[in-house]
């Protein structure tokens, strides 16, 4: 019977003839037979389903075993013995080199047959020695899928005992070496199916001996943590987790991480390459147990393996959030990542460049996976912009593309801040502030936050740009006497000259503290700049006097002389005077008031003031000489926030009314003096101004930093409970209270009250308003008229005939920003730009700097843009715009450089002669000493950290590849999956980037 059947199915009839003769042979082997044929047909059908080349024959061959086993089951046990089978697994099946890959299948299809048989348990012990000796050889994942299969099926056949614990630890590290080489999608299905297979094998014998749990996820560990491996192991280990009971998570993370035995470099190898499983698709739980370990790593302050893993996995875990079958837990484990990070921006900004790609696609793919990922990623965006302000040209192609998501309030912000730091401890990471391999390519150096300290690195960075200040504190002598202020000399010299990215402020923070600040928290950079300006002021006025004073002018009287040389260098810097006039308006009589001033404090006027139409509280006859004066060129005065101020006192000389102006920031188009009533044309081509005119103007409603300085300078009336007291009446009466600047800084300090005390919250708000910022600001300074003739020697300039009153030009060089809603919250940061007096390698005629175009000064002049350690390139467009990308930054504190002219010559003149206008002065040998040892241990630590640094970063798995995911073309839609990029969309070769 076995030559009718061997003839039937090797001959060459259709195989519908064949199936026809076969069935006979097949009904006719259910008859009793003798054994000796019924070994022959046993063995013709192992040779059929082993070495059969053709499906057909395969199948012919297991009807006929299955046949045998059936009816013959005495002759079939005798024939399926151990012998045989051992035979099969060690020795192989067929030709040498042509082995069957069929033997698992075939003792898998005979076992049914004789489980009941005696030699059942002979068999199953040496099924038990030999799989575990296959799984050691590390078979293909389609030769351990058949393990598995058999073995679940079978369960009899796993190994017992020790044996158990070693058959489930090879097991894993089978598994750690499967690799796909197929780029094809239903290869990679099939793989994934032999992946599961094998991993479900070590799930039903966890279940059944919890015991081996613990031993296997340590010999995984192993494999992971490994740094000797050649090739790292295979994501596939992702679907071993999976089946790790989540009940034991904590134990088993708490026992990992406090470990001595392991090294930093193996945990973070280890951690690296769970992050990898992200990209596994059919695993589940794995986000939890990677942000799991990324937890219990933070618990045991192990914050340096935490900060490399994060910036060098960050992208990747990023880039899987294009596929809808990882996204749910790339998001989550990136949700940590980023709400964890919280000392540094690093991890953020290396997403930004992705951030608007991936937004688009997720927008283009419109599926509820992509919609609800959108929005947990706009959240996750806009905690980052309120942790890490300060960033308004990095971050607004970000906020561009996320602008129509919802945006979470500040509360929920701060939940998600709160509950995911690594600690509460800000200390802790104190020295794990963003690494910077060199300084800016500006130039620039940056300055540390020491915990909440941004408040005072944006001021200490505005006052270093006012160049004329920093050269007058770079040129003070040692033996000053003067012991914060030598502080401040040497912080501005390491600002200088220091090789490093970043310098700590810590000595200067210390010797500068207000005394009732309170450590960690956030301050009011308005209160520490005048702290410290008066402190400053102070300690040189009680005698310890800086040795470079400004020398004597030849233009000088003696009186000028006097004056000038008696001020501190704060006062000659920073220090104008302001005169206050009190009306009463019963009697008329004026009494007046001068005091200094270092910075002029600029309140929102009510909401309901009309801020360009208002009208003289008294007829024009009475209103003293506080107009401000109208440009010559009406051009000018288009979009200007003019205010009408007050008619002459009695016994004032009558003057010509004099406004504050904003240069260069109208429209180009005709307007109509007001005063003078003829109208005048504007040259637009000669206008240099005229490119920024839309960029910088206000819109017509917003406020403008004139229209504050005005609404300071307009009378105040003194009525009901706050009368004023006349000597003259000896009563108290109605009055107007009147401010008139006599006499302008060199740099002129706006801060624009933003902040209020709320009554019914109780605490101070702040006001929001955008207020647009001139970059040139014109002053009305008014000018004693015995002063008036010898001021007007030094400039071409006249003042107003007859008046008293001069313009004052005021150049911008800084705007600190507040980003935050709170003044006991947030973050400052500060544009900045260095004004100079004269044209590069220009020197001054006749002792008087020649002043720069307004070309130059204006528009020509570097901005930039300091944020803490960060320093970069800006713009002035950024300046103007910030608060309307970013509503809750806004200008806070606003630094002026008067311009070279009638008032200003004496002091310019001096500061020219004491060579602060001819380069950087030269330091003192101790400083100079003292900065050129930091820059050799600079470079020291530099070559220390690299080499510490290489250990660590060559232990991290290699992804070279990997950002293909946002590289590739987008619109490529010719192909179907459900893994793709975008519903319906990719192709099955990106599948295969994604799992591998």
């Amino acid at each position: 019977m076995d030559k009718i059947l061997e003839a039937v199915v090797m001959s060459s009839y259709p195989n519908n003839v064949k199936q026809g003769l076969v069935r006979r042979v097949i009904e006719a082997s259910k008859q009793p037979m003798d054994s000796e044929q019924c070994w022959s047909m046993l063995e013709l059908s192992t040779k059929l389903y082993l070495t059969g080349d053709t499906k057909y024959k395969r199948e012919i061959g297991k009807e006929v075993l299955e046949v045998y086993g059936h009816y013959h089951p005495e002759e079939f046990e005798e024939f399926f013995n151990v012998r045989f089978l051992l035979s099969l697994l060690q020795e192989g099946y067929g030709p040498l080199g042509k082995r069957s890959h069929y033997v698992l299948d075939y003792i898998q299809l005979g076992l049914q047959f004789v489980l009941e048989s005696p030699s059942a348990n002979s068999i199953f012990s040496l099924l038990r020695i030999e799989v575990l000796r296959k799984i050691c050889e590390r078979p293909s994942p389609k030769q351990c899928a058949k393990i598995s299969k058999l073995l679940t099926q079978h369960p009899q056949c796993i190994p017992t005992g020790k044996h158990q614990l070693l058959f489930c630890q090879q097991l894993i590290r089978c598994i750690g070496h499967f690799q796909c080489v197929s780029e094809e999608e239903e290869q990679i299905m099939e793989f994934l199916e032999q992946v599961n297979k094998v991993s479900g094998l070590l799930q039903r014998i966890w279940r059944t001996q919890t015991s081996t749990i613990l031993p296997s996820l340590k010999e995984l560990f192993t494999i992971i943590s490994s740094t000797e491996e050649q090739e790292a192991p295979s994501n596939a280990l992702a679907s071993v987790v999976q089946f790790v009971p989540l009940e034991l998570m904590d134990g088993v993370i708490r026992n990992l991480t406090n470990d001595d035995s392991i090294t930093d470099v193996q945990m973070m190898m280890a951690i690296g390459r769970m992050i990898d499983w992200v990209s596994w698709p059919l695993g589940k739980n794995i986000d939890k147990w990677i942000i799991a370990l990324l937890k219990g790593l933070a618990a045991v302050k192990k914050f340096s393996i935490l900060i490399e893993v994060t910036l060098s996995k960050i992208e990747k875990v990023f880039s899987k959030l294009l596929y809808p079958i990882v996204r749910e837990g790339a998001l989550s484990v990136l949700q940590y990542m980023l709400l964890s990070f919280q000392h540094s921006h690093e991890a953020f900004h290396l997403l930004l460049p992705h951030i608007p790609r991936l937004v688009a696609s997720l927008k283009k793919e419109d599926s509820n996976s992509a919609t609800s990922s959108l929005e947990q990623l706009a959240e996750l965006i806009h905690c980052m912009f309120f942790r890490f302000s300060g960033f308004p040209d990095l971050y607004e192609p970000v906020l561009e593309a996320v602008k129509a998501l919802p945006i979470p309030n500040e509360d929920r912000i701060k939940h998600l801040l709160g509950q995911n730091a690594w600690t509460s401890q800000k200390n802790e990471l104190s020295c794990f502030y963003p690494r910077l391999a060199s300084k800016s390519e500006t130039g620039k150096i940056g300055l540390i936050n020491l915990g909440n300290t941004c408040y005072m690195n944006s001021i200490i960075q505005s006052l270093f740009m006012a160049s004329d200040f920093r050269h007058s504190v770079l040129n003070l002598t040692e033996g000053n006497s003067q012991p914060l202020m030598t502080k401040l000399q040497w912080l501005f010299a390491f600002l200088e000259h220091s090789q490093r990215p970043a310098i700590s402020p810590e000595s200067f923070l210390s010797a500068s503290w207000p005394p009732w600040f309170t450590p960690g928290s956030q301050q009011d950079c308005s209160e520490y700049l005048k702290y410290l300006l008066d402190r400053l002021h102070e300690e040189e006025k009680t005698g310890k006097r800086i040795y470079q004073k400004l020398k004597e002018s030849s233009l000088m009287s003696q009186a000028v002389e006097h004056h000038y040389l008696n001020k501190t260098l704060i006062e000659k810097m920073f220090g104008g005077k302001m005169m206050t006039k009190i009306r009463c308006l019963k009697c008329l009589n004026v009494s007046s008031r001068e005091e200094a001033f270092t910075d002029l404090s600029l309140a929102f006027p009510p909401s309901d003031r009309n801020m360009r139409g208002s009208t003289p509280i008294l007829p024009v006859e009475e209103i003293g000489p506080q107009f401000i004066e109208p440009p010559e060129n009406a051009g000018q005065l288009a979009g200007s926030p003019w205010i009408q101020r007050k008619a002459p006192m009695a016994g004032d000389p009558a003057t010509l009314p004099m406004l504050v102006e904003t240069l260069g920031f109208q429209e180009p188009r005709k307007a109509a003096n007001p005063l003078s009533g003829n109208d005048v044309s504007v040259d637009t081509a000669k206008d240099p101004f005229s490119a920024f005119g839309e960029q910088a103007c206000a819109a017509k409603d917003s406020r403008s930093v004139p229209d504050l300085i005005n609404y300071f300078l307009s009378p105040e009336r003194l009525t009901a409970e706050n009368k004023y007291h006349c000597e003259k009446c000896a009563s108290l009466q109605d009055a107007e209270k009147v401010a008139e600047l006599t006499e302008g800084p060199h740099y002129l300090i706006l801060t624009l009250l933003r902040f209020s005390f709320d009554p019914r919250t109780m605490k101070r708000k702040k006001i929001l308003d955008n207020v647009s910022i001139p970059v040139v600001l014109k002053l009305p300074i008014l000018v004693a008229p015995e002063e008036t003739e010898e001021v007007c020697q030094c400039g071409k300039d006249s003042a107003s005939p007859g008046s008293g009153f001069m313009s004052v030009l005021y150049d911008l060089c800084s705007v600190v920003v507040h980003s935050g809603i709170s003044s006991e919250s947030g973050h400052y940061y500060c544009y900045s730009r260095e004004c100079t007096d004269t044209v590069p390698h220009e020197q001054p005629r006749d002792g008087v700097p020649k002043p720069a175009s307004d070309k130059q000064l204006d528009f020509e002049i570097q901005w930039y843009l300091f944020n803490d350690t960060r320093v970069s390139f800006s713009s002035f467009e950024s300046v103007s715009n910030v608060t309307s990308f970013f509503p809750k930054d806004t200008a806070y504190v606003l630094f002026y450089r008067q311009r070279p002219g009638r008032q200003s010559c004496l002091l310019h003149g001096a500061l020219s002669e004491a060579g602060c206008l001819h380069g950087e002065p030269s330091l003192h040998k101790d400083l100079m000493e003292a900065i050129s040892k930091d820059n050799i241990l600079y470079l020291q630590e530099q070559e220390k950290e690299a080499r510490n640094r290489a250990a660590y970063i060559s232990a991290l798995p290699k992804s070279p590849l990997w950002w293909k995911d946002l590289d590739r073309d987008k619109d490529d839609d010719s192909s179907s999956g459900g893994c793709s990029p975008a519903a319906g969309g990719g192709g099955s070769g990106s599948f295969h980037g994604l799992v591998f």
